[in-house]
């Protein structure tokens, strides 16, 4: 489904959040707390947007950006060849199961995800993978769907999630299919608090979230402990 949607991904992310993404994105860098030169793991990278919003914010950053949709990625890599990422360190795209990831223990300062969570079987394991290439108080921060909160709004909401983004992208995709999934995902989806209480159990402490977009965005933040107690 994202290898279908991937070269219309972006412009489609940008029209259904109003631009508010590319600030979104900015919001998970910071949160990841990036020295410069530091290592970063950007699962569930899809075509790079936070990836390249990690290069361009810390200087000298290693990064690595991975994901099991290869079409989404060599879009991303399509963009990396273009002006304007001269003089960067390169990106290494590889592909990455969520669940098994093939790197080692305490490989990564920092590890991203954005619009991961909602689309693995295992929240749990992919969890205990992410903390488990951490370094000792390195940072993992995530970029998610929630379900929209029981306010005035959630009719109206619903009702965009339903109906809008399933006829914007079958105008701009040509695959409403795909943007069908997306709302239901998202309904269906843990809560803020519950996505919280499930990066606690993995061992994160400092756990925190932040929601953006009416209640239906939320960034997820949490520290694996400096020490072993």
């Amino acid at each position: 489904m994202f290898g279908r949607i991937a070269r219309r991904y972006d412009l489609m992310n940008r029209l259904m959040t109003f631009g508010q993404d590319r600030r979104w994105r900015r919001f998970v860098v910071r949160q990841a707390r990036l020295r410069p030169g530091a290592w970063l793991l950007d699962m569930a990278t899809g075509t790079g947007d936070i990836a390249f919003e990690a290069r361009r914010l810390v200087p000298n950053l290693h990064v690595v950006a991975a994901d099991f949709a290869l079409p989404m990625m060599r879009v991303g890599q399509f963009r990396e060849a273009h002006p304007g990422h001269n003089g960067k360190r390169p990106i290494a795209w590889q592909a990455a199961d969520a669940l098994n990831l093939p790197y080692a223990t305490g490989r990564f300062d920092a590890v991203t995800s954005g619009y991961l969570f909602r689309n693995v079987t295992d929240i749990p394991r992919a969890l205990a993978e992410q903390v488990r290439v951490l370094k000792r108080g390195g940072w993992l921060v995530t970029l998610d769907t929630t379900p929209p909160p029981r306010n005035l709004l959630r009719p109206f909401i619903q009702a965009h999630l339903k109906f809008v983004i399933p006829v914007l992208g079958r105008l701009v995709t040509g695959e409403a299919d795909a943007y069908r999934y997306l709302p239901e995902s998202t309904l269906s989806f843990k809560t803020a608090e519950e996505l919280a209480a499930l990066m606690e159990q993995a061992g994160l402490t400092n756990v925190g979230f932040q929601r953006f977009m009416f209640g239906t965005m939320a960034v997820h933040w949490g520290q694996k402990p400096p020490a072993e107690s």
